[in-house]
């Protein structure tokens, strides 16, 4: 199959249309991988506008007088099998060179009027080819929030062109966003079903499920209006006009402002905490300096510092455009010094939270199926039961652990397992079935709670320590076992559980050979409350702590 490209863009390569365009081609070519394409560039052509002297029809038929790269295209338009017309909405059609080069498609055309069935418009004129079973995709990108209504104009042309509902459209709004590295992950997801749509039309045609993904907004219409106002580098008082017509001259601002106001228009209000935060930006590459106050009605940029910052970020510009673009990790950036962060660091734990408004909220999520997430009551329940019940009795004690065991395997239906939770199980069953075979109680509690402990500490030396299996659900998900500073703490807080219940197994060797030890379970139960009071403050204190740049 031949496939030709026609790039109308006076942008060429460096077209956000192109971008569709090449995901829309690596989505045709996984089907056709011996497909054949061409490309042209119009703005690399030499293409002159059409002097309509209808040379082409009556003097040299089918052959045009001025002699230039237009017969290049004429021939090429007849080689293809599927013409893929890219381009952007300049001034709600396409741009002017383009329009040459469709204007001078006329010798493909014989003179003679002629009426076809579902043609549009009043007359029109025959092919002087044979252009049955070609196909044309029509793919462009405009600078409006929406698509939608801004496109009559290229409909109607290509409606005069191909015939009404005889071509393929992909319309995109909001099309300077794919040159926004700091957008990537938004426009990346977008791209991605462009290539699925590619796929689909040359099995068949595009299906109502990618249509709809293919319609939906970039961004929420008020956050891509306020990016794209602040994209200019000057106010709306600076690009007034004046009394005879005359523009004012504006006043630039810094691109760090710029950028300071982008990031800020990306807030979620309907995530809005309750009290204000104030974020300081403190860029120490450029000594600049502006504060975001994230609100209940939206968020405002201040330029004269007036404000107490509630969270400060001591940062270069490029780092954090760089983490802004997906370049580097923020909290790896964190963990090497980068930035720092002072003040309330709660801020840059629910940082996705307050600035995740790259994504418009869509009817789909609300069908996504529920991604199964840990639960660490399932990995201690077994434990404080081994630890407790056979105390008290050993027969019965040991008969409702094991019974506990079976159980929990039902919450696997709603909660995912872990490595430590399959040997919990088992050590747990084991050590209740030796101590109902006769094993002793004074020896084998202090085993449970020496195996308890080995288990932590094996698992700081593993990729993911223990701890961070089952605190990721409450910082991301498993996005959180990508950063370091996440894992570090969980690392050190792994260990430091282990340590205790490498004590406790000693302690509790000792405690089982006394009157009390029938309550050793509970006795052992103070010391880690205390310890799970340490481990909230800890999770967020050291964090903190190595924000402000103290290791």
């Amino acid at each position: 199959m031949n496939i030709l490209i026609i790039n109308g863009s006076p942008k060429d390569t460096r077209s956000n249309t192109y971008r569709l365009t090449t995901a829309f081609l690596e989505g045709i070519r996984q089907e056709l991988p011996d497909m054949q394409t061409k490309e042209l560039s119009v703005s690399r052509m030499n293409i002159k506008p059409c002097l309509g002297c209808f040379s082409c029809w009556n003097h040299t038929p089918g052959q045009c007088c001025i002699q230039d790269d237009m017969e290049k295209v004429i021939q090429d338009l007849l080689w293809a099998d599927i013409t893929i017309w890219s381009f952007p909405l300049y001034y709600y059609t396409v741009p002017g060179p383009l329009k040459n080069l469709i204007d001078r498609q006329l010798p493909m055309l014989l003179p003679f009027m002629e009426e076809k069935e579902g043609q549009v418009g009043n007359g029109g004129h025959p092919s002087r080819y044979d252009m049955s079973g070609k196909r044309t995709i029509v793919i462009s990108t405009c600078g409006f929030y929406t698509a939608e209504g801004n496109y009559d104009g290229v409909y109607s042309l290509f409606d005069h062109i191909c015939g009404q509902d005889n071509y393929t459209t992909l319309f995109c709004g909001q099309g300077e966003l794919f040159r926004v590295p700091e957008l990537s992950a938004r426009t990346n997801e977008y791209l991605s079903h462009v290539k699925q749509a590619g796929r689909e039309y040359i099995r068949g045609g595009i299906s109502e499920q990618t249509s709809q993904q293919l319609n939906q907004l970039l961004l929420p219409k008020e956050t891509f209006e306020a990016c794209a106002d602040a994209s200019w580098g000057i106010s709306k008082n600076d690009a007034i006009t004046g009394e005879k017509g005359s523009v004012a001259s504006a006043k630039k601002i810094s691109d760090t402002l710029i950028f300071t106001r982008q990031m800020a228009a990306l807030y979620r209000r309907e995530n809005y905490p309750g009290k204000d935060i104030i974020l300081e930006m403190h860029y120490t590459d450029v000594e600049e300096c502006y504060q975001i106050l994230l609100g209940k009605d939206g968020s405002h940029v201040y330029t004269d510092g007036s404000l107490t910052p509630t969270t400060t970020i001591d940062t270069p510009v490029t780092v954090w455009r760089s983490i802004a673009a997906g370049e580097i990790r923020g909290d790896e950036a964190l963990m090497q010094g980068l930035y720092k962060v002072t003040g309330d660091f709660n801020l840059m734990l629910k940082w996705d939270t307050y600035f995740g408004g790259s994504r418009p909220q869509t009817d789909q999520t609300k069908t996504a199926p529920m991604q199964k997430s840990t639960n660490m009551n399932i990995l201690l329940i077994p434990w404080i039961v081994l630890w407790i019940a056979p105390a008290i009795h050993t027969q019965w004690g040991c008969l409702i652990s094991i019974g506990v065991c079976a159980l929990l395997p039902l919450l696997f239906y709603r909660n995912r397992k872990t490595i430590y939770d399959i040997f919990t199980n088992a050590f747990v069953t084991g050590i209740s079935v030796v101590m109902l075979a006769g094993g002793l109680t004074k020896w084998m509690l202090p085993l449970s709670y020496l195996s308890f402990g080995i288990m932590w500490l094996i698992s700081c030396s593993r990729e993911i320590p223990l701890t961070a299996h089952y605190s990721m659900n409450g910082y991301g998900g498993e996005d959180a076992l990508h950063n370091p500073l996440f894992l570090k703490t969980n690392r050190i807080l792994t260990m430091l559980w282990g340590i205790l219940y490498l004590f406790t197994s000693v302690f509790t060797w000792f405690l089982m050979r006394t009157p009390v030890s029938s309550f050793v379970g509970l006795i052992n139960s103070v010391v880690p409350i205390f310890m799970g009071i340490f481990t909230v403050w800890f999770q967020n204190w050291y964090p903190a702590k190595v924000a402000r740049g103290k290791s």
